[in-house]
């Protein structure tokens, strides 16, 4: 089979509230998980001897078996019972690793859909979301990707329906300097808010429920104004990180953005704007502080899907 390029997409979390530990330790999250146009694109060839192999654009970052996509690919070949198949893959990263983006996720997920049809594999879709959930917490929305309720660790999904019209967009920004620690930053929210956390799986269900039924799906359906951004996380992040409060600053410095917050656990920032052509316009006008501040940025629209192959 010829190669095959499949996009890998990144995601920025629209909401994410902790609600408490579960009983295998994890976090009970209710979240909205949103995916963007800034991608990865992973190239994927046979390889005659049934070997993996990695190679990527970044020497900086690891192809060995604790890439995801390496990870990927061997649980994929194991439960297909056919330890002859072998592939080599390309990574063209573009995605800002360490960022919150949920890069590495969505080059696994990526690594998943493009395997399958290069080794003609049969696995169903819930079949390949369960390997997901078994590789990441967010390697699931990365599989299926556009606008989602994400609860549980993350791994149970709900899909939003997409708005009608232009998609929204965001100004991402990031300093290449700053890395934030996932489990740090979940073990201190724990530290800080950890006395506010809901112990009832009830309490737990209504809170579920009411993100259904929140202010910000309808802002994301453009029925309603955005509400503020929600996320417990850059709560115990932001007074620590100097660059989080700095690029955050910049963001609400731009003109008329509907949000602004910060993605995951960080350190990357983003800004909503109605359209793409309103966010490029505030890249531009803060590129010169942005360089001053030794900020990256991109400006990308929503993207209504997650992993895809290339036609």
């Amino acid at each position: 089979m010829a190669e095959l390029t499949v996009c890998a997409p990144a995601k920025i979390n629209l909401h994410l509230e902790v609600l408490g530990l579960r009983a295998d330790g994890f976090h009970e999250l209710a979240m909205v998980m949103q995916s963007i146009e800034l991608v990865d694109a992973l190239h994927l060839a046979p390889s005659a001897d049934g070997t993996i192999s990695l190679r990527c654009d970044r020497p900086d970052l690891p192809v060995d078996g604790s890439n995801l996509i390496v990870r990927a690919a061997t649980m994929l070949r194991e439960r297909s019972g056919l330890p002859e198949l072998g592939a080599h893959i390309r990574l063209e990263k573009r995605i800002p690793v360490g960022a919150g983006l949920a890069g590495g996720s969505s080059d696994g997920a990526a690594a998943l859909v493009g395997l399958q049809a290069l080794w003609g594999l049969r696995f169903s879709h819930p079949e390949l979301l369960a390997m997901a959930a078994e590789l990441g917490s967010d390697m699931p929305f990365c599989l299926d990707g556009g606008t989602q309720l994400c609860f549980g660790r993350g791994e149970v999904l709900e899909k939003v329906p997409p708005a009608e019209g232009d998609p929204l967009a965001v100004l991402l920004l990031k300093h290449p300097a700053s890395s934030v620690s996932t489990p740090w930053a979940y073990g201190r929210c724990r530290e800080l808010r950890g006395h506010a956390y809901l112990r009832d799986p009830h309490a737990f269900a209504q809170r579920r429920e009411a993100l259904r039924r929140s202010p910000l799906l309808a802002g994301l359906a453009g029925t309603a104004a955005m509400p503020p951004v929600r996320n417990d996380l850059q709560e115990v992040v932001e007074p620590e990180v100097a660059s989080v409060r700095e690029g955050l600053e910049l963001l609400r410095r731009s003109d008329r953005p509907l949000a602004v917050a910060m993605s995951g656990s960080g350190p990357s920032l983003f800004a909503v704007f109605p359209d793409l052509d309103c966010a490029q316009a505030a890249q531009a006008a803060l590129a010169a502080a942005c360089t001053a501040a030794g900020f990256e940025s991109w400006a990308c629209a929503f993207r209504p899907r997650g992993v895809s192959l290339e036609p």
